[in-house]
């Protein structure tokens, strides 16, 4: 093959490779381009196209996570990873490392890695590279890496729930609530929330949010159910869709624009946090973004509307 059929080929294994380290679409699509030009602007025939892009795409990676801390660390409220429709690489003997590393709940742990410990993680728990590509990519020696591979699974293991629901469960009872929300059914909505449910919004300063994380099941059913009822008196729909291989949904507004993306992280049969993703910053490659705030003053009028 020549470069550009063997990059192709590739491509979706290196933008899994590199969104799994920066948890941005946008970041990872760019990185993913920069290796092209860099494989493209080489002389050197490479002895393995896989080997030589995974590298590159790493290193590019871990130089743009660098720099993305800094920003994250002045960012405005919680920071929550680009949602993602669809990963495009797939490997049916991995799949279960595939799914789970890419879930909301799997990318915010990966945030408490260290760059390097985040890469070395991703390319052999996710990715089954062997040590020696793992060494090559990050820089460092087999022996460090190991070293490295042993702390990032410390931390992975420490965050994780005891607990986690199969695909099967989780889908079935992410029906069971979206119906309710539909029904403004409070009363099925408690039966599917975690007693320490959290609802969470990532606005990132750019749209509105909550000032603070809403905690508990009565709390969280309550807001939900005196929300949604008026978002849809505004003409805002919503479509059950799958977010980072987990339920979720796209609310849209009257026309039709992505206004924010709903996330359930689902533990032991119930929804232990509905993360809600409206920075108009990361949603843009999902289509047209709407204008939240305008969609907040609406519902805002609606609201006063019904206090007349």
């Amino acid at each position: 093959m020549n470069k550009i059929d063997e990059f192709e080929e590739l491509r979706p294994l290196l933008f899994s490779i590199a969104y799994r380290i920066l948890g941005s679409v946008g970041e990872a699509e760019d990185a993913v381009q920069e290796t092209w030009l860099r494989y493209d602007g080489s002389a050197t025939r490479v002895a393995s196209a896989k080997a030589f892009l995974s590298a590159t795409v790493t290193r590019i990676s871990i130089d743009v996570l660098r720099s993305a801390r800094v920003r994250r660390e002045e960012y405005v409220g919680p920071w929550f990873p680009e949602p993602l429709l669809s990963d495009p690489y797939e490997d049916p003997a991995r799949s279960a490392e595939l799914a789970d590393s890419v879930s909301m709940a799997a990318l915010l742990l990966l945030e408490r890695l260290s760059p390097l410990e985040r890469s070395v993680f991703v390319l052999r728990e996710v990715f089954d590279f062997g040590f020696d590509e793992v060494a090559g990519a990050v820089g460092r020696s087999e022996a460090a890496c190991r070293q490295l591979l042993v702390r990032a699974r410390r931390h992975m293991r420490a965050g994780r729930p005891r607990f986690e629901a199969d695909g099967q469960e989780r889908q079935e009872l992410a029906t069971r609530f979206f119906d309710a929300l539909r029904g403004g059914d409070v009363g099925g909505l408690r039966d599917l929330l975690a007693a320490d449910v959290q609802l969470v919004g990532d606005g990132g300063g750019k749209a509105p949010q909550l000032a603070r994380a809403v905690s508990g099941t009565e709390n969280v059913a309550r807001l939900l159910v005196s929300v949604i009822p008026l978002l849809a008196r505004i003409g805002v729909t919503f479509e059950p869709r799958e977010i980072n291989r987990e339920p979720g949904a796209i609310f849209r507004d009257r026309d039709g624009k992505v206004l924010h993306v709903f996330a359930l992280d689902v533990v032991d049969g119930q929804i232990r946090t509905i993360r809600s993703v409206i920075n108009p910053d990361k949603l843009g490659h999902l289509g047209p973004v709407a204008d939240a705030w305008a969609v907040d003053r609406q519902v805002k009028q609606a609201r006063l509307a019904d206090h007349r």
